[in-house]
């Protein structure tokens, strides 16, 4: 028996597991303690998303005569078709019947409703896309007709990444949600009391832990919770994740505890492991870390161990045994090539270091802990954990999921896989700083990095100095420039509507996105408006930053606050040309188009020169040597061919890579020199050479380092895999 059962609610992702509860479960083994883990959210998709399920929701929608826009209507009158082709379909996106996309891909397979109004406009988006992709694309839009059926007709709640997440949003009062717990469950809830309800036959917990990362989980989390306390009131509930962390830092409504007993905050794992002390060991005199309990009738926050928090390298491997790995669903949501990351393909997901090593962006949440507290693992132990999860799961894509990757950990990362000969693919979210040079690009590209997102925010020096960011618009052009060059997918975050910003500068903004675009150094990013929240440095003192909150009496959520600016502008009125504009450069259109004519009102002309961002970038590559820089090689040893010329003894030196073909002709005593230098710097090296090493060792029998080093010859090398790092 498994006394601890993990718990993901609906809903999250469709294709892969959130890792929180996979986090928790390998921090226990490492305790030894046994636990069960499941992702609800998926097993109620898969029953949902059935032939047997659809023919029961296509007969109550029509008894209840909830059938009624023209779209629905439309779906309803092919509902035989959709349920013959759906389990099919859901096969193909689980990889499962592959072979269907050539049927998938033609015009007349699939019923098409109002989803698929919007695939003209798509198809050029995806250009000449693989086959599979476009199926997988087609297949979507399916579900998605489906998913809009059963928000008008069955439950207005429901999304396949969310539920009743409006519950969850900024619910400064627990009456809403508390009210709508009160009503009889929806179809949704059904399936998941009864997905819960067999597990519990299974085998009944003494502690379950529902991982609550997003404002749409939260709902459902309660609705277990709420029927374990009905059903199984000797079981103890807890609540922890990224929803807990950020916004029930007030707590004080008693009737949460209707449904829970503990709601845990920040790192999870010995709050986990003394409530497990509590319950499951029954120790005598239990304490407490970072936990909410009700206590006498009042919430109460108890934080008593003097027990400190592990650190990472002891926090175990992320185990993601019980989940049902297989039956995840990749879909192509939108022509966006870093959305296709996040929906598309399974991730083991891994942290290389907790929390952020700039830890000052002042719209962040950097007064919390999972920011705050910055820690990094060793390579080695990262690695490892990325064999012990290949070996477990039989996948080799990670996405590392850190606030901000720190390039010198990547680098650390990136050595140790290609020593390790390990063939991965992995991508991560980063600062755009200028520690990604040109060879550390090539380098992460050479370990199976494919992808980096980062936050440019808001395009305007001014914004970014205010922001606190670190970074100018001309750094995150070259470091753009940089991972593009060596075929690295960059996504850039951008925000408007920051406290001061002008429309001026919102449109200037967008000229420099324009022109990121047009040169092909970003491929694809996402527009937000500014958010207030209550742990920013701007929440912390919204004076200085010329923002009024509007704050309410909160006795259940709190993190985002409403506020007024001092400019008075409505920026949410950009928010339709802003995303507008980016779906065209995206795509690689309307870069000749006036920024006016993204916009149904009038904007002002940008100031920024037309070509600011093509006249900041350098060519970095040639002339960035220091003398504690590490050399690093590569590629494959040479072949040599020696011969004489004008009484000179040369040798030729030819190079194989996977695209082609270098070869350099020096002196031969160079050339000896150079090849005993490549096997110095190869990765498989316990330590690699220091750029000043090299200028040592040469000048032991030659003169003037600098004069070979930089010379046609070794430049050439340097584009054929000699780095710099």
């Amino acid at each position: 028996m498994k006394d601890i059962l993990l718990i993901t609610p609906p809903f999250t992702q469709l294709n892969t597991p959130y890792p929180a509860t996979a986090y928790i479960k390998g921090f226990l083994n490492t305790k030894d303690i046994s636990s069960f883990q499941m992702d609800l959210g998926i097993e109620v998709i898969l029953q949902l998303f059935s032939a047997k399920e659809f023919t029961r929701l296509f007969e109550i929608a029509r008894e209840h005569d909830t059938i009624v826009s023209d779209n629905c209507r439309r779906i309803y009158a092919m509902r035989d078709t959709y349920v013959k082709l759906l389990d099919d379909v859901m096969s193909f996106l689980q990889g499962k019947n592959q072979t269907l996309a050539r049927q998938i891909c033609t015009g007349n397979f699939l019923p098409r409703a109002s989803r698929f109004d919007q695939l003209d406009d798509m198809e050029w988006a995806f250009g000449e896309m693989g086959m599979q992709d476009k199926a997988k694309h087609l297949a979507t839009l399916f579900l998605e007709d489906l998913s809009d059926f059963i928000v008008e007709c069955i439950d207005p709640n429901f999304g396949f990444s969310r539920y009743a997440e409006r519950l969850g949003q900024s619910a400064n009062s627990f009456d809403e949600l508390y009210t709508s717990l009160q009503d009889d469950l929806t179809i949704v809830d059904e399936i998941t009391i009864d997905i819960l309800e067999a597990r519990f036959r299974e085998s009944v917990p003494k502690l379950v832990l529902l991982s609550v990362p997003f404002p749409g989980n939260l709902y459902s989390a309660f609705r277990c919770g709420q029927w374990i306390k009905e059903h199984y009131p000797t079981v103890k509930v807890a609540m922890g994740g990224g929803f807990p962390n950020t916004e029930l830092r007030e707590l004080t409504d008693t009737r949460v505890f209707e449904f829970v007993d503990y709601i845990t905050l920040d790192d999870g794992e010995l709050p986990v492991e003394l409530l497990v002390e509590d319950v499951v060991q029954n120790v005598e005199n239990p304490t407490y870390k970072r936990t909410f309990i009700l206590e006498n009738g009042e919430v109460t926050y108890k934080n008593n161990t003097l027990r400190q928090d592990y650190k990472q390298a002891y926090l175990g491997t992320p185990d993601y045994s019980d989940l049902l790995l297989d039956q995840y669903v990749s879909v192509i949501e939108i022509a966006n090539p870093m959305h296709s990351l996040w929906s598309d393909g399974r991730w083991n997901k891994l942290t290389m270091a907790h929390g952020c090593y700039w830890g000052k962006c002042t719209f962040c949440d950097i007064s919390l802990d999972y920011i705050k507290i910055y820690e990094p693992i060793a390579a080695s132990i990262l690695v490892d954990r990325m064999e012990i999860l290949i070996e477990q799961t039989g996948e080799t894509g990670f996405h590392f999921v850190d606030e901000a990757a720190p390039p010198a950990l990547m680098k650390a990362l990136a050595l140790e896989i290609i020593k390790r000969k390990l063939v991965v693919t992995w991508w991560t979210n980063i600062r755009f700083e200028k520690n990604f040079t040109k060879d550390l690009c090539r380098l992460l590209k050479a370990s199976g990095c494919i992808a980096v997102s980062g936050g440019l925010e808001v395009a305007s020096d001014r914004l970014l100095k205010l922001i606190d960011k670190g970074v100018t618009v001309a750094q995150v052009a070259q470091v753009t420039l940089n991972f593009t060059e060596a075929d690295i997918m960059v996504h850039s975050y951008l925000m408007y509507g920051y406290p001061t910003q002008t429309e001026q500068e919102t449109i200037d903004s967008l000229e420099m996105v324009r022109q990121l675009f047009e040169l092909g150094i970003i491929q694809s990013g996402f527009w937000h408006q500014f958010a207030l929240t209550t742990h920013s440095p701007v929440g912390k003192d919204p004076e200085s930053y010329g923002v009024t909150p509007h704050y309410n009496e909160i006795t259940f959520a709190n993190n985002d606050v409403d506020f007024s600016d001092k400019t008075g502008i409505d920026h949410s009125k950009f928010s339709y040309g802003l995303k507008k504009s980016l779906f065209n450069y995206m795509h690689g259109i309307g870069f000749d188009e006036g920024l006016q004519e993204w916009f149904d009102f009038e904007v002002p002309r940008t100031t920024i020169h037309p070509h600011v961002i093509e006249d900041s970038l350098q060519d970095e590559l040639q002339f960035n040597t220091k003398s504690t820089s590490r050399i690093l090689w590569l590629g494959f040893p040479p072949m040599q061919k020696t011969f004489k010329k004008k009484k000179r003894e040369l040798t030729e030196l030819t190079f194989q890579d996977q695209t082609g073909t270098t070869q350099i002709t020096v002196d031969t005593q160079d050339a000896l020199w150079l090849i005993d230098m490549l096997e110095m710097a190869s990765p498989h090296q316990d330590k690699l050479p220091t750029y000043a090493a090299l200028k040592t060792s040469y000048e032991e029998t030659q003169e003037n380092f600098e004069l070979f080093w930089y010379s046609k010859a070794m430049l050439s090398l340097r584009e054929a895999g000699l780095l710099v790092i």
